[in-house]
């Protein structure tokens, strides 16, 4: 039976606790950061193939105690249940509402990074009494044409066998898309999605089909229409450096980008620090906080 390489959800005073609840029939990981005396809740989403842990870097620079973070592993992914299907938009959608229905939270800040910003977007159109602002990081309504072979090497470690947790982080480390960047919260997040095989070799703990079937989740919706169905304040952040190597282009160029912060009706568009992936970690992971926690924090007109 594989077992999952356990790992500290974040560095540092601001330690979020590993937390299950079964949402709607599915058993769903969730790390929740305290936050501080009428810290307001916010729940974080990941990308495609990432986990809740991706968001290590923003709470441990001081995302939590401002706000009690919540961020899962959505269905297929990491710690959370892997039904065989399911990974159309409306089911993590009704996920994530089943497990705000499970925390009793009525209104939250929702954000989402990359495939989490689309579903961030997908639940604020279709149940807008739920979200009271909306933080988009690093997706739009078009991306670079060829953006599936820029994301093949990140997506490959989906597939690979390692003999060790060791060689796997060694592996991630030297990737060109992590652009020399690693730290506590980066190892943490790589850490959460490994499992351990029977004969001592480790692989990722993410359902590869699972990944294919939400990808083509996304590539059916019809995000200009979501995105003017928006009506709450939005953030939108953008990175704009090379995901690879220096010649490789960025996910999200900056004019696609800001087209989207123009399609929704009270949008805001800020440039952060890294790549798609780097964002989350180091410089990028701070400024993120910050124009988050700035952001969250003005009352609404």
């Amino acid at each position: 039976m594989a077992t999952t390489v356990s790992g500290a959800s974040v560095s540092g005073a601001n330690v979020a606790t590993s937390q299950t609840r079964n949402v709607g029939g599915l058993e769903m990981f969730y790390l929740d950061a305290p936050g501080g005396k009428n810290a307001p809740p916010m729940v974080l989403l990941h990308g495609l193939s990432a986990n809740a842990s991706s968001f290590a870097g923003i709470i441990a620079a001081g995302l939590s105690p401002a706000f009690r973070v919540i961020a899962p592993d959505l269905r297929g992914r990491a710690r959370s249940g892997k039904p065989e299907s399911g990974y159309e938009m409306a089911d993590h959608a009704r996920d994530i509402i089943a497990l705000l229905d499970s925390l009793g939270l009525e209104r939250v800040v929702l954000g989402g990074h990359s495939f989490g910003g689309y579903l961030a977007i997908y639940i604020a159109a279709h149940y807008p009494e739920r979200v009271s602002k909306l933080v988009v990081i690093d997706a739009a309504i078009s991306s670079h044409p060829r953006i599936a072979v820029l994301l093949k090497p990140s997506l490959d470690r989906l597939t690979r066998t390692f003999a060790s947790a060791d060689e796997y982080l060694a592996a991630i480390r030297s990737a060109p898309y992590m652009n020399g960047i690693w730290d506590d919260a980066a190892e943490s997040y790589f850490r959460a999605e490994l499992m351990e095989h029977p004969d001592g070799t480790v692989g990722s703990a993410t359902s590869n089909a699972a990944i294919g079937q939400a990808a083509m989740g996304i590539a059916v919706e019809p995000w200009l229409h979501h995105v003017q169905q928006v009506g709450v304040p939005v953030l939108l952040l953008n990175a704009v450096g090379a995901f690879g190597a220096p010649d490789t282009p960025p996910l999200f160029d900056e004019q696609v980008a800001r087209a989207t912060a123009k399609a929704f009706s009270n949008a805001k568009y800020v440039v952060v620090p890294g790549n798609h992936l780097t964002l989350l970690f180091g410089a990028g992971a701070s400024a993120v906080r910050r124009e988050i926690e700035q952001f969250a924090g003005e009352a609404v007109a």
